[in-house]
């Protein structure tokens, strides 16, 4: 390598600790910043530095800008950001500003709105917003979610139909099915080993087909989602496959959410925006009286799962939350508990619960989007769930 290439190459090594140190009396670098290194700079400093004002150019010195409380100081910034940054860096960044600056509250203003990344998260942040909006700002609001709602149903819908049609087909399969009611396909692949090459044909010896309520409802599903605050995203994600299983002829889905009261949203599941803004973040929980309300909904236990999405930190009466439980796997439901809904990796979550609930032959677990329609399937099917 020659002395320029080495030079180069040093060079951006001293930038990109530049970029990581800050600046300042600490950096050690000597390397001074420009142009649109200085521009990302400055866009950092406001949100990791100190004091001073978002969006302030600087060419050399400590990290040092903040965001202050300036509508307008934010909304160049979040501008800031989406020029300089991916997305993907840009939701992070939204994030860590709302958690450790307290934006929160200019969320209400529809500019702001419109200058912001949609994410799960920021969703979450809105609709726990959501009883202090006002007026001017909620149908901004609405639209920042649907256009995250539509991203999702993008992502998830075709999987999940597909997942779960299979498993609902394969457990409505039947072995001596009328004439009719075979399915040729299925039977002639089970049957090729008795295939009679003298007479090029195949002798079925089991036939394989469905019955006759194979084009009705098959299974009842109840989600019964959390809505503490700290189950934001998986409230987004649930409301979302929600709205995806009620679509399914074959299933019949309900969506309860709770914290101290209960509420049934399955009149909502048409539009997952609908049952977001019909949920409250926050609050305490009583998972007891929820699933006592879910328990009196059940008509055929024998082909319904019901699907706790809870961290399992309980404000009501524990024992009678496992006893309830425990009767409904008794008398057939498929029980799936679900400690989180999201991609965001091992919740927080009350341990002993979940202890308790795995005694009784209902693991808790969290699980990802991705995973989600393997486990419905597995349940479906009554057979051992895909836990992570």
């Amino acid at each position: 390598m020659s002395g320029t290439d080495m030079g180069t190459a040093g060079g951006e090594r001293l930038r990109r600790w530049r970029m990581v140190l800050g600046g300042g009396e600490a950096d050690g670098t000597g390397c001074a910043l420009t142009g649109r290194d200085a521009a990302m700079d400055a866009a950092l400093g406001a949100l990791y530095g100190g004091g001073g004002e978002a969006g302030s150019r600087r060419t050399s010195g400590a990290r040092s800008a903040g965001l202050g409380g300036s509508a307008p100081n934010v909304a160049r910034w979040l501008g800031d950001i989406r020029t300089y940054f991916p997305s993907s860096v840009v939701q992070v960044m939204q994030r860590d500003a709302i958690e450790r600056l307290g934006l929160a509250a200019l969320l209400l203003e529809p500019e702001m709105l419109e200058a912001v990344e949609p994410d799960v998260h920021l969703v979450g942040t809105l609709l726990s917003l959501n009883k202090a909006m006002p007026e001017t700002t909620k149908e901004t609001a609405r639209a920042v979610v649907r256009k995250v709602v539509e991203q999702l149903e993008k992502k998830l819908v075709a999987r999940t139909r597909a997942t779960l049609t299979g498993a609902l087909d394969r457990s409505a399969r039947i072995s001596r099915p009328r004439h009719h009611d075979i399915d040729w396909d299925r039977t002639i692949r089970a049957n090729l080993k008795n295939y009679l090459p003298e007479y090029r044909t195949v002798v079925p010896e089991r036939l394989i087909g469905y019955g006759r309520a194979a084009q009705s409802v098959k299974k009842e599903v109840i989600l019964c989602i959390d809505q503490s605050g700290s189950m934001a995203a998986s409230v987004v994600y649930a409301s979302v496959f929600g709205a995806v299983l009620a679509s399914m002829r074959s299933i019949a889905t309900r969506l309860v959410v709770f914290d101290t009261a209960v509420v049934d949203l399955t009149d909502q599941l048409d539009d997952p925006v609908d049952v977001l803004f019909g949920t409250q973040l926050g609050g305490g929980t009583d998972i007891n009286r929820a699933l006592a309300y879910c328990q009196s909904k059940i008509t055929r236990p024998a082909d319904t799962v019901v699907v706790l999405i809870s961290d399992l930190y309980e404000g009501g009466i524990r024992n009678e939350m496992l006893k309830r439980v425990a009767a409904m796997k008794a008398a057939g439901v498929e029980f799936v508990t679900l400690l989180a809904l999201s991609d965001e990796g091992a919740p927080a979550y009350d341990r002993e619960h979940a202890a308790a609930l795995a005694a009784l032959g209902a693991p808790a677990f969290a699980c990802t989007p991705d995973l989600f329609p393997d486990v419905m399937a597995a349940a479906l099917e009554k057979r051992p769930l895909p836990t992570p």
